[in-house]
């Protein structure tokens, strides 16, 4: 069976859970610093401590960036290369304040033939534990040279 058939028939399924991961305040100060943006409700814990979430957050963009990280791992036979070919949508639902945990979980939403690989769509959810709501919902993008 091909990779592209396996994958056909899995539109729908979870494909993989992470583990969960705490985000620290020297993780947030990195991104902080990587991105140089430095808004206080991310890098000042005294400012933030009064401010509407009552701690630091991490960035909606560091959240969104954890995903291949921290998601579990897509492990295809036959699939030579995965590279990340872009977002369709993102939606940052819940804040992420310094200290909680979060996991990936993915899901195939489409899967089509490029000239070049298959194109996978998967819908990606980041969970905060804890949290009824996700901390972010994605629409990503990848391709699977084969």
């Amino acid at each position: 069976m091909s990779v592209r058939t396996e994958l056909e028939g899995r539109v729908g399924e979870v494909i993989g859970v992470g583990d969960w991961h705490t985000i620290t305040q020297a993780d947030i100060d990195r991104f902080a610093d990587a991105t140089r943006d430095h808004q206080w409700i991310h890098v000042d814990a005294a400012r933030a401590a009064g401010g509407p979430f009552g701690a630091t957050i991490a960035h909606g963009f560091m959240t969104l960036a954890l995903i291949p990280g921290i998601g579990p791992a897509l492990e295809l036979p036959g699939v030579k290369m995965i590279v990340n070919y872009g977002l369709n949508r993102v939606r940052f639902i819940s804040p992420v304040p310094t200290g909680s945990r979060v996991r990936v979980i993915r899901e195939i939403a489409g899967v089509s033939e490029k000239p070049n690989g298959i194109h996978l769509e998967e819908r990606v959810t980041i969970e905060l534990e804890g949290s009824a709501k996700p901390a972010c919902v994605a629409e990503t993008l990848i391709l699977l040279v084969v």
